[in-house]
């Protein structure tokens, strides 16, 4: 699973064109913004014959940018198993909210 989230991590520093991308990140971590926050959220299991035939993690990916038109909702929408969730804005920021299985 590391190295599949590692990937996902690059996908998503590609997508946002910097490395202000955070995985699970402690409250002390001062981010650079716009950022892209993500952490696990749950394993999707497909079953066939009682076993796991196929295992994904999904993600909660977060947008956080001070431009509230940012290109980067859009990139992020575009990803593949992408559904939006919710916006909401907090502390000047506009937050798009994600999940995406990879």
């Amino acid at each position: 699973m590391m190295d599949r989230r590692l990937l996902f991590h690059e996908v998503l520093c590609d997508v946002l064109g910097s490395r202000n991308v955070y995985f699970q990140p402690p409250s002390s971590i001062k981010m650079n913004y716009p950022a892209i926050v993500y952490s696990r959220d749950v394993i999707g299991n497909k079953y066939a014959n009682n076993r796991v035939y196929l295992s994904q993690m999904r993600y909660s990916v977060t947008v956080i940018d001070k431009d509230p038109d940012s290109p980067i909702v859009g990139k992020v929408a575009s990803l593949p198993t992408s559904k939006h969730n919710r916006h909401y804005e907090k502390d000047n920021l506009n937050h798009d909210v994600y999940t995406i299985f990879f």
